[in-house]
């Protein structure tokens, strides 16, 4: 694949298509420098874009919680979304749209002044990791943690929440693994570094209560089909010592999807029938 700035294509970019390589930004835009930015990662199946406007409200909830008005409807952002795909001929596809402070009069922390702008790309991405979907990831144990709801808004899925899960996952691929668990601040399991995570123990499931990091559409989609399955659901807090206890694990997100986990640390889990199931529903569920 070619780096991501050199592609054929369009995005679209504050209400109009402009070629792919032309999708440039200031150097000097706030969001490079203070992490003023919102996104949402989202999956096209056969032409249709998974709870796409439950995504697109997400995104603008996301930017009133950072204090920027996007300037832009939900069922705006759906339309743009729908003529990215449209403009580049694409059915199966992952879409990223990213709202953020660009360039204005002010360049220091403070910069209500700046426009809000928003952008939006798709292309072409496979399982997420990749021959792990089919035998179970092996999951490293971050050494950050989720930080606590008083320091950033953990409802918001907003760029700067992100640097430790990429420091976490290049740790974990380091060491040979596909990502890291990461514990909150409290200590309790938390997530991955791009997904929620649910395990399994005599025929439950317990998942951590979200209360301090981001309750994924996916993860939402998953515990509804958990009950439609008359599987009894326990979100709750769970601590490492707990992991021994479980049998089975799996990993939720747009990217992920339904992953089954094999391994986290010193802990190891079969991917049973319960995993398989939940998958095979959700990929179901998504191309119907």
């Amino acid at each position: 694949m070619a780096a991501y700035d050199d592609r054929d294509g369009k995005i679209w970019m504050d209400g109009v298509l402009v070629d792919w390589r032309a999708a440039n930004v200031h150097i000097l835009s706030h969001a490079l420098h203070y992490a003023s930015s919102v996104f949402e990662g989202e999956r096209a199946y056969n032409g249709r874009i998974f709870r796409s406007t439950d995504h697109s409200e997400r995104l603008l909830n996301s930017g009133r919680l950072l204090e920027m008005d996007i300037p832009w409807s939900a069922a705006e952002i759906d339309r743009a979304k729908e003529q990215v795909l449209a403009a580049n001929g694409l059915s199966d596809a992952y879409i990223r749209a990213i709202a953020f402070r660009g360039v204005g009069e002010e360049m220091g922390v403070a910069s209500l002044g700046n426009p809000v702008r928003l952008a939006i790309a798709a292309w072409e991405w496979g399982a997420y990791y990749g021959a792990a979907r089919e035998e179970g990831a092996r999951l490293d144990m971050a050494k950050w943690r989720r930080p606590s709801p008083e320091t950033i808004p953990s409802e918001a899925k907003a760029a700067g929440l992100y640097m430790i899960c990429t420091m976490s996952k290049h740790a974990a691929l380091a060491r040979g693994c596909s990502d890291a668990l990461m514990l909150d601040y409290r200590g309790y399991v938390a997530e991955a570094t791009g997904a929620n995570i649910f395990f399994v123990r005599e025929g439950e499931v317990h998942t951590p209560l979200a209360d301090c990091f981001l309750n994924g559409i996916t993860r939402q989609t998953v515990l509804q089909l958990l009950r439609d399955m008359q599987v009894r659901v326990h979100e709750r807090h769970i601590l490492p010592d707990e992991l021994d206890s479980f049998e089975q694990c799996w990993l939720t997100g747009t990217a992920a999807e339904v992953t089954p986990v094999r391994q986290i640390g010193r802990w190891h889990f079969e991917p049973g029938e319960m995993s398989r199931r939940v998958a095979a529903e959700y990929h179901r569920l998504v191309r119907a």
